[in-house]
């Protein structure tokens, strides 16, 4: 049975971490990539544990490890990224006044993909994480990765702006909470 949570300790801030290392881009082969999607962000121990204490990470476990994951980030580590800057800075110019968290990242085990984890990272992520602390959950794709579009479409996610940054087409997709 799977267990939908935040994040509580540093044992679990590391198995985000193993979890990431092994869905990396550069890590994860072409037809993999093509099927199952790719993470694009290296985070530390250190920066995740600073993005945790300002809003919590959402976990997905079984058996007590931590086979799923959706980053919170806010505004504040906006200039911790050099890859998310531009994001950060796409965002100030469509979302005005409505406080909105960026989901960071999210990742499933592939043993446990196409088993509805995906949809219930998010369904916890706003009915605990950001309930009456936000208005909307906010991301960005890399638009070569169209099975992390078609997820996010199929949980309701609208397109809010494509843009280019670097040699990336990205776009910024939108949840209301």
């Amino acid at each position: 049975m799977l267990i939908y949570s935040k994040v509580t300790s540093d044992k679990e801030l590391s198995e985000i971490l193993e979890l990431q290392q092994k869905n990396l881009f550069e890590n994860v082969s072409k037809e993999d990539r093509e099927e199952h999607g790719f993470v694009t962000v290296k985070h530390t121990l250190e920066i995740l544990k600073a993005m945790n204490i300002v809003c919590p990470h959402t976990i997905a476990k079984h058996e007590d490890k931590v086979v799923g994951f959706a980053l919170s980030m806010s505004k504040d580590f906006a200039e911790d990224f050099t890859l998310l800057k531009p994001m950060f800075h796409e965002i100030s110019k469509i979302v005005s006044d409505e406080k909105y968290i960026v989901m960071g990242q999210i990742c499933i085990a592939k043993d446990y993909r196409k088993q509805g984890v995906f949809r219930g990272l998010y369904q916890f992520m706003k009915t605990v994480t950001c309930l009456n602390t936000f208005d909307r959950i906010l991301t960005e794709i890399d638009s070569k990765n169209h099975r992390s579009l078609k997820a996010h479409e199929s949980v309701g996610f609208v397109n809010l702006k494509d843009f280019n940054a670097g040699d990336i087409n990205w776009r910024i997709v939108s949840l209301k909470v």
